[in-house]
């Protein structure tokens, strides 16, 4: 099967492609025939820094990384129920931990999937995994956003920004999206009810009393934030556990409750989110594929941090 692996973190140059065998399953696992991916910053992350390539795999190599997939279930371990060959499947699997995606043939853990609505494609199924999931456990599980919460959401336009934008709008928030002005159409579609500039605005100096801000950035937008989080509200980041005394002093002091995200695995979540696919709530946005021969430019493509919405590899 077609294979990309990793001797050593680095340059694109060091995605080796390979003809390898197929993965066995265990009983609790489905082989999954890969038709898209969905790839996002933690695989470049991953890919060019030894560090954090150690972090997920240790010492094993060669590694193959890669956790967003879409495609057709050939196998099925002895303990599983919920699929059949022939289903096709979708789900963010095996994270955080060893990704095997950047694979022909994938074995992924039955708990990690769940069904490909019909009227989806599996370039929009392989989109709304990670960055999908991201969404929901912050907006959803974390912040239980509710009706009439006002919140700010930061690079609205991006991955995990657009999935936010809907789901928060869904659930009757009042949203509002930063991104550059060429994407504030993009942010508005999606639901947000405000756009700003980051480019030419502050933020700070036009919203105040948000109920809950959710932090893709990074750098000093957590800072920031807490000028504009009301008492008692909650700010979530997805950049950083490494939070400064600085931000936690402040955020202690308006009784915000602050956290890092690092997003789960979890079928569950992701029959949540093929429900709100399947019924139009959510859409995934598709900036630009790829051919799986062409893996070493998405990641340089998706490096550059402009990409709107998400893009997507095909095999």
């Amino acid at each position: 099967m077609k294979t990309i692996i990793l001797n050593e973190a680095g340059s694109v140059d060091n995605l080796q492609y390979i003809e390898s065998v197929k993965p066995t399953i265990n009983s609790n696992e489905v082989l999954v025939q890969t038709i898209s991916l969905g790839i996002n910053v933690i695989d470049y992350k991953v890919r060019s820094n030894e560090g954090a390539l150690n972090w997920i795999h240790g010492a094993d190599r060669p590694a193959i990384i890669g956790w967003d997939l879409s495609g057709t279930v050939v196998e099925v371990g002895d303990a599983v129920s919920d699929f059949k060959i022939g289903d096709a499947v979708f789900g963010m699997v095996n994270f955080p931990g060893k990704g095997n995606a950047y694979a022909e043939f994938v074995a992924a853990s039955s708990a990690h999937l769940t069904l490909k609505p019909a009227n989806i494609s599996h370039q929009e199924a392989a989109a709304a995994t990670l960055a999908a999931l991201t969404a929901y456990q912050a907006v959803v599980e974390k912040a239980s956003l509710k009706k009439g919460d006002k919140v700010l959401i930061h690079a609205a336009s991006g991955g995990v920004g657009h999935y936010a934008t809907q789901i928060a709008r869904y659930l009757g928030a009042y949203v509002i999206g930063t991104s550059s002005a060429k994407n504030r159409e993009f942010v508005l579609q999606n639901g947000a009810d405000k756009h700003i500039d980051y480019t030419t605005e502050n933020f700070q100096e036009i919203v105040s009393e948000v109920d809950f801000v959710l932090d893709t950035v990074g750098g000093d937008t957590i800072l920031k934030s807490l000028e504009v989080i009301k008492e008692g509200g909650t700010i979530i980041t997805i950049t950083t556990s490494n939070l400064s005394d600085e931000i936690l002093e402040k955020a202690k002091a308006k009784n915000v409750n602050l956290s890092f995200l690092l997003v789960q695995s979890s079928g569950e979540n992701m029959l949540e989110l093929a429900q709100l696919l399947e019924k139009g709530i959510i859409k995934s946005h598709i900036s630009k594929t790829f051919s799986f021969d062409q893996m070493g430019e998405a990641h340089l493509h998706l490096e550059k941090g402009r990409t709107v919405g998400k893009i997507v590899v095909d095999l």
